[in-house]
Parts: C-alpha cells; sequence; structure tokens
C-alpha cells in the first residue's frame, strides 16, 4: 500500500477499515512516498522492491509538483511505471447503479499506453527561451498496448476497439502507433476496429458516450480521456483504475487528482479507491470478499442516504465508511 499524497492516506484508511469488518484476509505492507514531503519519503526502490515482490498493490496518487526547480524531469510515478514497466493503464468507465448523471447506463473501457510518448522525460532548452520535447512512439511498445486491448476485449466479451490518435497531424509517431493497431486488429477479425482523431473522440465522448466498448491510446490522450471520462460518471471519487505490468498489477485511482486542498476537512469520497481495492481482491483471486465490499459500496450509492460533497450530499468520508461497513452484511 502507497497511500500517496492529499487525501489519499485518508482514503486508504477507509480502505483498511473496510477490509477489517469484511474480514479480507490481506496484510498491508505501507510504504509512504512522495515529491512533496522528501523528508518523510521513502525511496523509489523501497517501493519497487514491494510491489515485485508482492505482486499485486494500492496506490495513492502522488503529487507531481508543476513547476520545474532544476531537478529530475521523471517524476515518481513516471519513475515507478518505468521501473515496473507497468505499460498498461485500464479505466473502466461505469455508471454507477441509483447515480444519476447526464449519460447514464455507461459501460466503456480506455486503455492507455503509459510508458513513452510525450512522457519521455526527454526536454531541453536548445537557445534561451526555445524548449524541444520528444515524444517517443515505438513499434514494440504500440503493438504491445495494442495487443493488450484487442486480448482484453475479447477476454471480457466485448465487441469493439476504437483507437484514438492524431495522425493526421503526427504523421510519423501517432502514425506508426496508428499502423500497429490497423495490424493488430486484423488478426482478432470477429472485433469491430474503428479508428478516431482525438479532438473528434473528445467530442463524441460528451456527446454520445455509449457507442464506445473499448479504447486504446497513446499516453498523453489516454491521461486526458481518463480524466474527461470519469467525469461523465461521477467524477474523480468515483472511479477505480489499474495498471499492469507482465507479472505486477497496481490498483489506484481512475483520474489522478490528489485532492490535497481537502485535506484534514473529511469530505473525500472514497468510493474509487474502494473500488479499485475491490478489483485488486478479484485480480488475487479473493473474488468473495471483492464481491461482498462492490455490493456494499453500490448499495450505500443506490440508497442515496450517505453521500459526500462530490455526489451532491453532505455526508463525510467517515460517514460514507462507516455506512459501507454496516451495509456488508445486510443483502
Amino acid at each position: 500500500m502507497v497511500p500517496g499524497d492529499g487525501v489519499g492516506p485518508d482514503l486508504m484508511s477507509s480502505v483498511q477499515d473496510v477490509f477489517q469488518a469484511a474480514g479480507v484476509p490481506v496484510d498491508f505492507e505501507e510504504i509512504f512516498i512522495s515529491e512533496v514531503q522528501p523528508a518523510q519519503s521513502a525511496t523509489v526502490s523501497a517501493v519497487i522492491e514491494s510491489f515485485k515482490r508482492n505482486g499485486a498493490g494500492l496506490k495513492g496518487i502522488i503529487t507531481t509538483p508543476a513547476s520545474f526547480k532544476g531537478g529530475v524531469l521523471r517524476t515518481l510515478n513516471m519513475r515507478i511505471r518505468r521501473e515496473l514497466d507497468l505499460f498498461a493503464n485500464v479505466v473502466r468507465i461505469k455508471s454507477l447503479p441509483g447515480f444519476k448523471t447526464k449519460h447514464n447506463n455507461l459501460d466503456f473501457v480506455i486503455i492507455r499506453e503509459q510508458t513513452e510518448g510525450e512522457y519521455s522525460a526527454l526536454e531541453h532548452e536548445s537557445v534561451s527561451g526555445v524548449i524541444e520535447c520528444l515524444k517517443i512512439v515505438t513499434e514494440e511498445k504500440s503493438r504491445r498496448i495494442a495487443k493488450f486491448a484487442f486480448d482484453y476485449a475479447m477476454r471480457l466479451n466485448r465487441k469493439k476497439v476504437t483507437a484514438v490518435h492524431k495522425a493526421n497531424i503526427m504523421k510519423l509517431g501517432d502514425g506508426l502507433f496508428l499502423k500497429c493497431c490497423e495490424e493488430v486488429a486484423a488478426l482478432y477479425p470477429h472485433i469491430e476496429y474503428e479508428a478516431m482523431i482525438i479532438d473528434n473522440c473528445c467530442m463524441q465522448l460528451v456527446s454520445n458516450p455509449h457507442q464506445f466498448d473499448v479504447m486504446v491510446m497513446p499516453n498523453l490522450y489516454g491521461n486526458i480521456v481518463d480524466n474527461l471520462a470519469a467525469g461523465l460518471v461521477g467524477g474523480a471519487g468515483v472511479v477505480p483504475g489499474e495498471s499492469y505490468s507482465h507479472d505486477v498489477a497496481v490498483f489506484e485511482q481512475g483520474a489522478r487528482h490528489a485532492y490535497a486542498e481537502a485535506v484534514g476537512k473529511n469530505i473525500a469520497n472514497p468510493t474509487a479507491t474502494l473500488l479499485g481495492a475491490c478489483n485488486m481482491l478479484k485480480h488475487i483471486h479473493l473474488e468473495y470478499h471483492s464481491k461482498l465490499i462492490e455490493d456494499a459500496v453500490h448499495r450505500v450509492v443506490k440508497a442515496g442516504k450517505v453521500r459526500t460533497q462530490d455526489m451532491g450530499g453532505y455526508a463525510s468520508t467517515s460517514d460514507f465508511t462507516h455506512a459501507v461497513v454496516n451495509s456488508l452484511h445486510s443483502a
């Protein structure tokens, strides 16, 4: 367990309370790492070693300072992803039963390549006032994420994969990504394939999101679309996410926001973190406990009596957590 910054520690406390009440047979090895609180932070190597040894974990959001103060360009998040090779980020956008938003009954998946692209940390000032940034796109990693997306669609009986790109402008970089997606799509004839330019994709998401099933895209587009799509079903507080390498799975919030302004106010919504923890339990074959907690969360949301501010209610983090605990065995 990596609590992260902002309200991360509060949300992880909520998970531990619910796990204890549900009798989940999981012990957490807790490691705090932070870029904004370096004095209390563990080393990246300690986090990497723990994830590799345990194979799975729960991670809060690690805040990345917006300003560059002469340190390394690669953030802690980027270093963790790169060293664990967490190449696939998966965010399932699913409407919560009983919680009405502009678009209801949504259920689609965003798959993001997250080890290269604009996040390669290759920037320099060529002459004063001119910054050059390198966007790295490789055939190997583009083909790998495309295959991951189609395998995911096939395994979960999804019908369509949409490749999101900007190859009309970035003809070489995004062109290579699109070419790899097209070649992989040919190997899965029973799955419908389409390509969509990122700007049109964003418009389609807010006007008719029901058309999407599985979406696959490069790093930066995925980061933006994850947050946009999370807003369709209730925001950062309700959507879980997960990242995969070949041998490690890290579960976290789908929309990455540490919500630092809410620290100490007991107002953060633990739904996304709790549902992410349920996905982790499913991953390590604790399906009974996963379903027990997931059903309890859904019952609380559907009842509508205990909702945090972001869901239009007045309940605190503690109120919501207690409601979930009380609902665990009420089915």
